[in-house]
């Protein structure tokens, strides 16, 4: 399976920093390059592509200098960078993944891919809402299911070929108490949460 990390978008959330959403280091290491690590040491994935943009120029040069793939996208839509990046990769199925989850683990990814079966179409990694309160992030969007609330991770996984036709796609939702995407780094606290949790895993 291909993986796609998204690191296109312009981080408005996080303030003006003069830092790069994608390279705020967590750990003295960059998150994008945590990303793409956790990613490419899954056993599941067999190619790693990172959708970069005019609103990421330092992460693209750092991507390079590292011998990861790039897609430049045009950085003004999800669903924009999305169709872009899927146009160029060539699994049947394409495994989503935010440049924003530092702590993301490869054993994560593949239990995930191991979670997903073809007749899905789609499915999303969710975390239940205690557990994200629990990090001390307050969830932005939270969905209601039949045993409880959840929190969208942004790990997702797709069928490609019916995603670039426009075709709407029936939609899994693989429950999870993992506190390590529960965390989604897109202001300062939250990026404060990520370092602190790194420290702490450290220090354990």
């Amino acid at each position: 399976m291909n993986a796609l990390i998204m690191a296109g978008g312009k981080g408005t959330r996080m303030g003006r920093c003069g830092t790069e959403k994608p390279m705020h280091k967590v750990g003295g290491i960059p998150t994008i390059q945590r990303v793409v690590s956790a990613v490419s040491r899954s056993k599941s994935i067999d190619r790693v592509l990172v959708s970069v943009s005019s609103n990421t120029p330092e992460t693209e040069r750092f991507l390079s200098s590292k011998g990861v793939e790039t897609i430049r996208t045009s950085g003004e839509g999800f669903m924009e960078d999305l169709h872009s990046a899927l146009d160029v990769l060539d699994s049947d199925f394409v495994m989503t993944v935010p440049s924003d989850l530092p702590m993301i683990m490869a054993w994560e990814v593949d239990a995930f891919a191991d979670f997903f079966r073809p007749e899905m179409e789609s499915a999303i990694v969710v975390v239940d809402e205690s557990t994200v309160l629990g990090t001390g992030v307050k969830p932005s969007y939270v969905i209601e299911l039949d045993d409880g609330r959840w929190v969208l991770s942004g790990l997702c996984i797709v069928d490609r070929k019916k995603t670039l036709n426009g075709t709407y796609l029936n939609e899994e939702y693989m429950r999870t108490d993992w506190a390590d995407i529960a965390v989604n780094v897109n202001t300062q606290y939250e990026l404060d949460l990520a370092r602190s949790m790194c420290d702490e895993r450290i220090t354990d």
